[in-house]
């Protein structure tokens, strides 16, 4: 079962973005990314389609950060080995991308 909610959120990209073509011409894009907190960072996988998934794969580059939005989900995966361990995964549907830059030279500024 899935649960998914809507985030947006700060990422940085921990892994360059590996791109796919699946069936009728359609791009996908995943990578793993990190989600800064003050405490208990969470590393997520994200997960882009179509146009954006190309676009995401052309323009950004491990340790870019981003502000996303998308779908967020759970997935519950069970060990076949021993049914009461389960292993639960993040993952993000990325919807909308926006760059975030965080080199601001003070020395260019006015005083």
């Amino acid at each position: 079962m899935n649960d998914t909610n809507y985030i947006a959120g700060l990422i940085k990209i921990l892994e360059p973005p590996k791109q796919k073509i699946l069936k009728n011409n359609l791009f996908m894009t995943q990578f793993r990314a990190q989600i800064p907190q003050l405490r208990n960072t969470r590393i997520v996988r994200l997960t882009f389609w179509g146009n954006l998934a190309r676009d995401v794969a052309t323009y950004y580059k491990v340790n870019d950060y981003l502000l996303i939005e998308g779908y967020l989900s759970i997935r519950i995966k069970k060990n076949s080995k021993l049914n009461f361990s389960k292993s639960k995964k993040v993952e993000i549907t990325a919807l909308k991308v926006y760059p975030f830059f965080l080199n601001y030279d003070r020395s260019s500024s006015k005083t």
